[in-house]
């Protein structure tokens, strides 16, 4: 495999600035790609976009709430002025509530959804647009093994994961007649901000390194543009996914 598989390719990473959507970052970046990074946390962000830069890469960050139509219309015409083009996007952006199904309100429920399905939509729907025109391109969306086999008190989260999947095969259907590749990629326990306060639950069940999931996502982005990789689960060993436990 090439060095650099992703030279002159230009990806956008959602939820970019920590966890999954940073390490798939910096894994394209060193790959040689040219990634933008959208996040709601403009610090954050930032110091993401320097990272990557302070090892030679290149980063564009756009802060963006992908909840909010307008804001991603701005999103991609921010790609469209410095690169003209969109090779991959990850939709990695995502919101999560650990609350008793008998206390979710429906704002809990909406504000889940918004950012896990319809962000993602908004998001999708515009790299689409653009990949159609140009004759091509990826969309790789990060799900969860929720999708599988959900948690207890997770009921928004499940529902948006299980939403997702269709999401992915609805545009890779769409996709197909016009060169563009959608999938899902589904992690288990991955580290991140989620754990905070439950480490100890994550050391029983194992908890991946965030690199790990970004190195399935750049086996992904870096398929042949005739091959697609449609779905890829990827978990601890020890977590207790398969079978009764």
């Amino acid at each position: 495999m090439p060095t650099q598989p992703m030279q002159n390719a230009v990806a956008l990473i959602t939820g970019a600035s920590t966890g999954i959507g940073r390490a798939i970052a910096e894994a394209f970046a060193e790959a040689g790609a040219s990634v933008v990074l959208a996040a709601r946390n403009a610090e954050k962000l930032a110091a993401a976009a320097a990272a990557i830069g302070a090892r030679g890469g290149k980063a564009l960050a756009v802060p963006t709430d992908i909840t909010d139509e307008a804001a991603v219309a701005r999103l991609f015409a921010e790609l469209r002025t410095a690169h003209g083009r969109i090779d991959v996007l990850v939709n990695n952006a995502g919101g999560t509530t650990r609350t008793p199904t008998v206390d979710l309100t429906p704002a809990d429920f909406r504000r889940v959804m918004e950012t896990n399905v319809t962000g993602a939509f908004l998001c999708a729907r515009e790299a689409f647009a653009m990949m159609k025109a140009q004759g091509g391109g990826r969309i790789i969306n990060i799900g969860s093994v929720s999708a599988k086999v959900p948690r207890a008190d997770s009921v928004p989260y499940t529902t948006s994961k299980f939403a997702l999947e269709g999401l992915t095969r609805a545009f890779a259907l769409d996709g197909r007649a016009h060169g563009i590749a959608v999938s899902v990629l589904q992690p288990g326990n991955t580290e991140s901000e989620i754990w905070a306060g439950r480490e100890a639950h994550a050391a029983r069940e194992g908890v991946m390194a965030a690199a790990d999931v970004a190195r399935v996502a750049l086996l992904m982005a870096t398929l042949p543009a005739s091959v697609n990789l449609l779905e890829s689960v990827i978990l601890p060993v020890t977590m207790p996914f398969l079978g009764r436990g």
